[in-house]
C-alpha cells in the first residue's frame, strides 16, 4: 500500500500590500476564476496558470437583445390567443369583421418581432464567421 502525501497547507506566508496593490490583486482576482482569493494568490506566486474569464460583448449583446425581443413576442401571443378565443366566441357576422381588423395590427407585429430576431442572429452569425 502506498503512503498518502500530506497536502495539507500549514504553512503561512505574512504579505503587506499597499491599497492600490491590495485593489490590483482584487480586480485581477475577480476576473479569474478561482473560486477564493488565497487560490488565486497562490497560483500566480508559484507561476501556476490562472484560467480567466471572458466576456464577449458582441454575444452579451445579442442575449439582452434577444431577451427584449422574447418579452415583446409572449405579449403578442397572449394577445394574439386572446382574439383567437374571443373568434370561438363571436355570433354575428359585423363581430368577425370587427375581430379581423383589429387582428392584423398584432399579425404585423409578430411578424416585425420575427423579423428582428432574424436579423439579430444574421448579424450574430457574421461576426463569428468574421
Amino acid at each position: 500500500m502506498m503512503k498518502e502525501e500530506n497536502t495539507n497547507r500549514t504553512q503561512w506566508i505574512h504579505l503587506r500590500l499597499t491599497t492600490d496593490e491590495k485593489n490590483l490583486l482584487q480586480r485581477r482576482f475577480e476576473k479569474s476564476l478561482c473560486p477564493k482569493l488565497s487560490d488565486f494568490a497562490r497560483k500566480n506566486m508559484l507561476g501556476k496558470p490562472v484560467i480567466l474569464k471572458y466576456r464577449n460583448q458582441s454575444v452579451d449583446d445579442f442575449i439582452l437583445e434577444i431577451s427584449r425581443l422574447r418579452s415583446d413576442l409572449n405579449a403578442v401571443g397572449n394577445n394574439y390567443n386572446q382574439m383567437v378565443k374571443k373568434l370561438h366566441t363571436l355570433q354575428q357576422n359585423s363581430e368577425f369583421k370587427e375581430w379581423i381588423s383589429s387582428s392584423q395590427g398584432q399579425c404585423e407585429m409578430l411578424f416585425d418581432s420575427i423579423e428582428k430576431i432574424k436579423n439579430c442572429v444574421l448579424k450574430l452569425a457574421e461576426k463569428w464567421l468574421q
